[in-house]
């Protein structure tokens, strides 16, 4: 696969990852009860789930992370890997708790939220360290892969797991909303270019 092709496609990957957090996941009866991804994770605290709802909250972490490491593979001292580093912190951003959860609800609801959009904004600063070194090729490819699993498994996980008490709140059968597709199937697309890229290694 060319340079340029492999760009596309994990360009093409990580698009989809973006889409679909903003794309219906849970595919309701009516406009008010269709959730979108970064409202899901908000509503299912109603549901009963306590901590595990942050892996609603993983897709722009995973995608902050994976757009800070592929940085990595583009050479040092370029300004648009800055550029990139800094949309990856902007999208990070997307699981930022609400200030009204930041004051009124306890700490567990959302301080690893806070914490994970930290780590975004402390990779995006490390990997400018990082490639000035030289760093084994296969890394980052490493890296990538491990993440694309990681933001495809954790949120459908969760979401499979979920979809019988969403179907007994609603009183219908819940589908599969498109954003949960791709999610996953962008994810694993990247997880998938990452392997290939690390066999030629």
């Amino acid at each position: 696969m060319s340079k340029s092709r492999l760009r596309l496609a994990l360009t093409a990957a990580f698009t989809a990852v973006f889409i679909g957090y903003f794309t219906v996941w849970l595919p309701g009866p009516a406009a008010g009860l269709r959730f979108v991804g970064f409202e899901i994770g908000e509503w299912i605290k109603f549901l009963g789930v306590g901590f595990e709802r942050n892996w609603f909250y993983a897709p722009p972490i995973t995608l902050g992370l994976m757009l800070t490491v592929w940085t990595l593979t583009w050479g040092n001292g370029r300004f648009q890997n800055w550029i990139m580093r800094g949309l990856a912190v902007t999208v990070s951003l997307l699981a930022f708790p609400a200030i009204e959860a930041i004051q009124y609800e306890a700490g567990s609801e959302w301080q690893l939220r806070l914490a994970l959009v930290g780590l975004v904004f402390v990779t995006a600063l490390l990997t400018g360290w990082l490639e000035r070194l030289t760093l084994p090729g296969w890394l980052p490819w490493l890296l990538l892969s491990l993440l694309g699993l990681v933001g495809a498994i954790g949120p459908t996980r969760l979401y499979l797991a979920v979809r019988p008490a969403f179907s007994a709140v609603l009183g219908l059968p819940v589908g599969i909303g498109l954003g949960v597709w791709l999610n996953g199937l962008g994810h694993l697309a990247v997880t998938t270019v990452s392997l290939f890229r690390l066999k030629q290694k």
